[in-house]
């Protein structure tokens, strides 16, 4: 795909791809093996048949390709766009053993697109079952789950707290790499199979649990919108704010739009954001879009960044400084903010997950010049409609506990994504979400 230039992209929030053409759609599609057993379906979280979709980009059947993708996956255009192909799909690809992998994310974006362009395709529904299932969170996860259940004959009822449907892919996922126009597009399609959408409903407060229950099944994809800080001296300061809250403020509040919307968030002439994930990303290039200088700080090393790679090379792209093995103790200013004090760490012995283990250097610390601080390590499930149902089972972080079904510990209740992980990608919510779907739907036929 071809990105538009620096110089062009840090001035504005549009697309910072531009995407395949069909000649090089076309082009890539033929280097597909069409291997007997795809290790591709094995490695996408919602089994989408990856050689068959190929087969008909190549042969220029566009309509099909996405057709195709859409028994599986009613939201292509986003998940070709966020999905991070290169440790899933494209990561098994036996290409990828001494050549590039097919690049199966690029390929799933333009069949999408293109249907965009020429109509959109809905799949076919079962007859109704005359049942009705609730789906509590209109992001990945719970669209996910109510495309499939309404596509098996379910009425589904999706609530939503916020004005906007699509949750994560709303609020969270900067327009540079997700449009918005392109996330209301597919949303519409699902909404299109006959799911009856409800903005401005907060479950446990607007609707009551008692009439949630009262469904024959419930879905709960709440996700993890509840942001996770550091505990630092100063944190109360004016300016500082957590990657959440920042990244809602400019999607959803529109931000990005000053002064055209008086918006209260601090554009930051230095900003400094601490984490090393893609959503640390998302918040340095969306600070440095509103003219700021970005630090971005991180306690390990470069090659231990959580954030895909692509992100992390457009981020240096677009002037992001990155500082390893480093980790901030404490924001400086009295009513406002001056500055990051950091510390230096040293990589001691590996960790549970594999990585080293940073430990701080005495003496080592030093500034850095700030007046916006971001908090970019990590948010949990949000606990507002999962602490008014104290009978479902929570881990200690707050998470709700499923099985491999995504069933709680509540006999007609189901959950799946972030609510019941801890923040992950958008592509494991949809495999959870899709997972529960059927699950609900043998429980239900089995009743």
């Amino acid at each position: 795909m071809h990105d538009r230039t620096v110089n062009q992209r840090i001035q504005d929030f549009s697309e910072v791809s531009t995407g395949m053409t069909a000649t090089d759609a076309k082009a890539e599609a033929e280097r597909c093996l069409q291997c007997k057993k795809p290790l591709c379906v094995t490695g996408c979280p919602v089994t989408i048949d990856i050689p068959a979709f190929i087969r008909e980009v190549a042969a220029g059947d566009f309509r099909k390709a996405a057709a195709i993708i859409k028994e599986q996956n009613m939201l292509p255009a986003i998940c070709g766009r966020v999905c991070p192909q290169e440790v899933q799909c494209e990561g098994v690809c036996i290409l990828g053993k001494k050549a590039n992998p097919i690049a199966i994310g690029e390929l799933e974006r333009f069949v999408a697109d293109e249907e965009r362009t020429h109509g959109m395709m809905m799949p076919q529904k079962k007859v109704s079952t005359g049942r009705r299932v609730a789906v509590v969170g209109a992001g990945p996860a719970g669209l996910t789950a109510s495309a499939e259940l309404a596509r098996m004959g379910y009425h589904v009822t999706l609530f939503e707290s916020l004005h906007a449907a699509g949750g994560v892919l709303m609020y969270g996922i900067p327009s540079f790499r997700l449009p918005k126009e392109i996330v209301k597009a597919e949303i519409d399609a699902v909404l299109t199979l006959g799911v009856d959408l409800k903005l401005n409903h907060l479950v446990g407060r607007s609707v009551t649990v008692n009439e949630l229950l009262n469904y024959d099944a419930v879905f709960l994809g709440t996700g993890a919108g509840l942001p996770y800080f550091m505990g630092l001296p100063g944190e109360n300061l004016p300016g500082v704010y957590s990657a959440n809250e920042f990244l809602t403020r400019v999607n959803l509040m529109h931000a990005d739009r000053f002064p055209v919307y008086d918006t209260p968030v601090k554009r930051g002439s230095r900003v400094v954001v601490a984490g090393g994930g893609n959503v640390a990303m998302d918040a340095a290039r969306v600070a440095r879009r509103l003219g700021g200088r970005v630090t971005l700080v991180y306690r390990r090393r470069e090659e231990d960044l959580p954030a895909r790679i692509a992100e992390v090379e457009h981020a240096k792209e677009e002037g992001i400084e990155f500082v390893m093995c480093a980790n901030p103790v404490r924001i400086l200013g009295d009513q406002a903010i001056t500055g990051v004090e950091c510390s230096r760490m040293s990589m001691c012995e590996l960790d549970a997950s594999g990585r080293p283990e940073p430990k701080e250097i005495d003496g080592e610390n030093f500034t850095i010049d700030a007046d916006v601080f971001i908090a970019a390590i990590g948010q949990g499930p949000n606990p507002l409609l999962i602490g008014e149902i104290p009978e479902l089972t929570r881990g200690k972080r707050g998470n709700v506990i499923i099985d491999e079904n995504g069933h709680t510990s509540m006999r007609k209740v189901f959950a799946g994504g972030d609510v019941a992980t801890g923040a992950a990608t958008v592509i494991l919510a949809m495999g959870a979400a899709k997972t529960a779907a059927h699950a609900i739907d043998r429980m239900l036929r089995e009743e």
